[in-house]
């Protein structure tokens, strides 16, 4: 059984993570969708909420898991038994960033192996803080996150 990491903050996950979900759901026999916990940011939505979000969004995937973890994404991987790492990619600087990432990975863990997957062109602008911030300001996120999100992010943000 070959298992996928997509390792995220999702902060609220948006239909571009779902979009890199999906696909990885049709190339492995198991995807774990790993929540970051990282206790010096201040999410709008917990861990645990967002765990909860994506399970919702999720729930017609027979093969996706999601859980929160800390510390190293390697760590994880290798809890969960995922040797294969799957990041999207919007641009050229997520390149720059995820490129680094995945080289401390395989630096700390030989095991582990990064794949890219380039977003569909319609959520190359999509971001979990560009969502917040239209959220915030009162605009419409309805065509941006799945309906559970939105319906959150309404709840969250009155």
């Amino acid at each position: 059984m070959i298992t996928a990491l997509v390792p995220g903050s999702f902060d609220p996950p948006t239909k571009g993570h779902l979009d890199v979900v999906e696909r990885c759901v049709s190339l492995f026999d198991r995807v774990v969708v790993g929540v970051v916990h990282n206790p010096s940011k201040t999410p709008l939505f917990t861990a645990e909420e967002r765990v909860a979000l994506i399970e919702e969004c999720a729930k017609d995937w027979t093969n996706v898991e999601v859980a929160s973890f800390q510390g190293l994404l390697v760590d994880f991987a290798k809890e969960v038994g995922a040797k294969t790492v799957v990041k999207g990619l919007r641009a050229v600087t997520d390149f720059d960033y995820e490129i680094q990432m995945s080289q401390m990975n395989r630096h700390l863990s030989g095991d582990v192996v990064s794949m890219f997957v380039a977003t569909k062109p319609e959520f190359g602008y999509l971001s979990s803080s560009l969502v917040k911030e239209v959220a915030k300001l009162g605009g419409s996120v309805d065509d941006l996150v799945p309906p559970p999100v939105a319906a959150a992010l309404k709840e969250r943000l009155p």
